[in-house]
């Protein structure tokens, strides 16, 4: 069976007074239905990776890939008109805060129905986002239709964002430290319908995230990346067992509750990571 997602060599540089700087060097790696944790250190690349498999680099930076296809479609042949069909539609993102991603100005409903009938048309839009809003658990959708983002707590509103983003059975949904912002209680509700959403429909989905714990227990597979490359692939079960010395180090330093008292330590770098 071919990938839903294949990512080959991907680089990505911006400039700088010294000249161009890499800040994902050489990522690749190929998504099935399934769930994909990408973890590291703030700045590794994670987010800027998710992004340019979306065309979503910013004007200043520089994307480039031997490969990057997505359900036999090269997207970095993409004109504007097909990024405009497959964002949306078939490929969506969850951004880390829904107070800069929903649209102030703009009721739940009008951006949910917005969605419906920009990428599927005008038939039955609100009830698509009536039902979309129930699909991720919101106990009243009539109401959370007519509300502003500001007017919704922050775990409601990652649901509302999440129901914008999934309202069209998009193939393949970037999920960008979804639970960071959230509360414990909240972020379980939130995985257990980004779980049941992507066994239901058969979804391929890409989880960053900085927590390690999380990952090993949410996704399927696991990529660990370390200033801008990748240096371990393993199974999400299998991460207490990971073998390179940054992905182990990044597993010393989880603290623990009970047992051990000493304090936590340092990661220590190695230049030979980057070769």
């Amino acid at each position: 069976m071919n990938p839903l997602l294949s990512v080959e060599n991907l680089r990505i540089s911006f400039p700088s007074r010294r000249g161009p700087v890499e800040v994902v060097r050489g990522v690749s790696f190929h998504l099935g239905r399934e769930r994909l944790g990408i973890v590291g250190e703030s700045g590794s690349g994670k987010s800027q990776t998710g992004r340019a498999i979306l065309g979503l680099t910013p004007p200043s930076g520089r994307a480039t890939a031997d490969r990057l296809e997505f359900d036999g479609i090269d997207l970095r042949k993409a004109s504007t008109a097909q990024w405009r069909q497959l964002r949306g539609a078939r490929m969506s993102m969850v951004m880390q805060d829904p107070k800069y991603s929903l649209n102030p100005v703009m009721t739940i409903g009008k951006q949910l129905m917005e969605a419906v009938r920009i990428h599927g048309g005008k038939a039955d839009a609100r009830a698509k986002s009536l039902a979309m809003l129930e699909a991720v658990q919101i106990r009243d959708p009539e109401r959370v239709m007519h509300a502003y983002p500001h007017e919704l707590s922050g775990g409601m509103g990652q649901r509302a964002m999440i129901a914008m983003m999934l309202v069209t059975e998009p193939d393949l949904l970037i999920a960008d430290e979804p639970t960071s912002a959230l509360d414990v209680t909240v972020q379980i509700e939130v995985l257990r319908i980004l779980d049941r959403l992507v066994s239901e429909r058969g979804m391929g989905l890409i989880f960053i995230s900085h927590d390690l714990e999380l990952v090993s227990t949410f996704c399927d597979r696991v990529l660990v990346m370390y200033a801008g490359r990748v240096v371990e692939e393993i199974d999400a079960a299998r991460l207490s067992e990971a073998e390179h010395p940054y992905t182990r180090g990044l597993l010393g330093c989880l603290p623990k509750i009970v047992g051990d008292q000493r304090p936590l330590p340092v990661l220590a770098r190695d230049a030979r990571w980057l070769e």
